[in-house]
């Protein structure tokens, strides 16, 4: 039985690749760095180990069907963890508001904050977006890509699952119809950012990520997200599965219209009876293809946003939240200056996640591991940032924190930082962006490479970047349905 070959182990690549090995598959999974996650990373600083990565986990039950697929459970290797308060949202003008993982506690802080209209308006707002999910989640993130004409093929059905899920509305325009608190109108905007995309864009159907996080809950790993990626590896490799980390592959090798193998770096060649490439779109077809075919299935599509992160190594302090936002005056500006304007935001949102309350993911002896980040724009296609841009939004980043009184110069640290350049580089093709492409349109989800690459037999795709998007679930989905797409051709 020849191997099918996994490119990458970031978590659409191990989740493709687990799902395959559950069901007695031969697979190999070749990663470029020198330790599985891909963008869910781990940084190792001054004999800590902390996130870079995402900082929630939410839609738990796709890796619990993963992992009982391969014989375990997902409360059998990890413990989910419910932080209060989980998040803590505040305006320069003083209001703040706590968020929690569950929905009436949330509900609750929000009346004792903002008022009963204020709780009757988000109420009625997960009630739209929770019939979004409900109506959008078969076509759009379980099973196989959708195409444009299959759903006008579903006729008078399919009409009404397009008004059902919003989808020619934006998420912005969507939002100041229905909730007129301003507080509320901010917070239910960031979730634009969760998908890298435009929120006066995208279309509404994504609000439904506002019903993934509020209503069904956004929880920490103990030991940090990494765990989850440490977790489906070690099944994997216990199932038989090989992983090998420093492998890079250099192509993708087709013969007679098919692809037979890859070829590393250093003239390994490796051959496969199938390959997942869990790698942004642009790479698979604008590096790793051969020439004309690459060129010729590249997509035209416009990368996520990116970000300024650093690590601070911060004096404990009490009575933080596992997550806490720093909202600007005017926080529309922000997607004016990314999307408009190209540049990094003038008066950024700030965000941080303290990973000891998070994930329980232990510090140092007196400091504590503290995620950082702004959004910026991904790199321009020719050429990066000017980097003084990325310094002085660093600077803007840390003066906020300073005057929110969560930085103190005389007492933390910055002990690690990495800009959209440094991103572009680690991940080849995505410019710097993080969740794969932008969602800035209301076709963006029929544009999405689908994980079956019909035009080249035997190639599958497993990311962010292709079906159904970026985000954790959403890139293990990702590569379940590579997966299956590898069987089904191979019966």
């Amino acid at each position: 039985m020849k191997e099918v070959v996994v490119i990458g182990a970031g978590i659409g690549g191990l989740s493709a690749a687990l799902s395959l090995v559950a069901r007695g598959q031969k697979v190999r999974v070749l990663e470029a760095h020198d330790r599985p996650g891909g963008k869910a990373g781990v940084v190792e600083i001054q004999g800590i180990e902390v996130d870079t990565g995402p900082s929630v986990l939410t839609l738990p039950e796709v890796f619990d069907r993963l992992f009982r697929l391969a014989g375990s459970s997902l409360s059998a290797e990890l413990e989910l963890l419910e932080p209060s308060p989980a998040f803590d949202y505040r305006w320069p003008d003083g209001t703040r508001l706590k968020v929690e993982v569950r929905p009436e506690a949330t509900r609750a802080e929000v009346r004792a904050s903002l008022g009963p209209e204020a709780e009757q308006e988000l109420q009625a707002f997960l009630q739209y977006a929770g019939e979004i999910w409900a109506t959008a989640a078969p076509h759009f993130v379980y099973g196989p890509a959708p195409t444009a004409s299959q759903m006008l093929g579903l006729g008078l059905g399919g009409l009404k699952a397009v008004g059902q899920i919003d989808a020619l509305s934006t998420m912005g325009r969507a939002i100041e119809q229905r909730v007129r608190n301003p507080y509320l109108r901010d917070l239910l905007g960031r979730y634009a950012t969760y998908n890298g995309s435009d929120l006066r864009a995208a279309p509404a159907t994504l609000n439904c990520i506002a019903h993934v996080e509020l209503n069904l809950g956004a929880f920490g790993v103990r030991g940090g997200i990494h765990q989850l990626v440490a977790a489906l590896a070690r099944r994997f490799v216990a199932l038989g599965g090989v992983l090998e980390t420093g492998a890079r592959v250099e192509r993708i090798v087709v013969e007679g219209k098919r692809v037979v193998g890859v070829a590393l770096v250093g003239g390994r060649r490796v051959e496969a009876a199938q390959v997942i490439a869990n790698a942004d779109a642009a790479h698979v077809f604008g590096q790793l293809l051969p020439g004309k075919l690459g060129r010729k299935l590249s997509p035209n599509s416009t990368p996520s946003t990116s970000g300024w992160t650093c690590i601070l190594k911060r004096r404990r302090r009490d009575g933080l939240a596992a997550h806490t936002v720093l909202f600007p005056d005017r926080y529309h500006a922000e997607f004016e200056d990314l999307f408009d304007h190209q540049r990094p935001p003038v008066d950024p949102t700030v965000y941080l996640c303290a990973q000891e309350r998070a994930h329980q993911r232990p510090g140092w002896p007196a400091h504590e591991p503290v995620f950082v980040m702004a959004n910026a724009p991904a790199q321009p296609e020719f050429g990066p940032t000017e980097p003084f841009r990325i310094e002085a939004l660093g600077a803007k980043v840390l003066s906020r924190l300073r005057t929110a009184g969560l930085y103190d110069p005389e007492l933390d640290e910055v002990v690690w930082s990495r800009g959209p350049a440094e991103l572009a580089a680690a991940f080849p093709g995505s410019r710097g962006g993080i969740y794969g492409a932008a969602s800035n349109s209301t076709f963006a989800a029929f544009r999405r490479p689908a994980n079956r690459i019909r035009e080249v037999p035997g190639l599958y795709l497993a990311s962010g970047s292709a079906h159904p998007g970026g985000g954790l679930p959403l890139c293990a989905l990702s590569g379940q349905t590579a997966a299956d797409a590898v069987l089904e051709d191979a019966r």
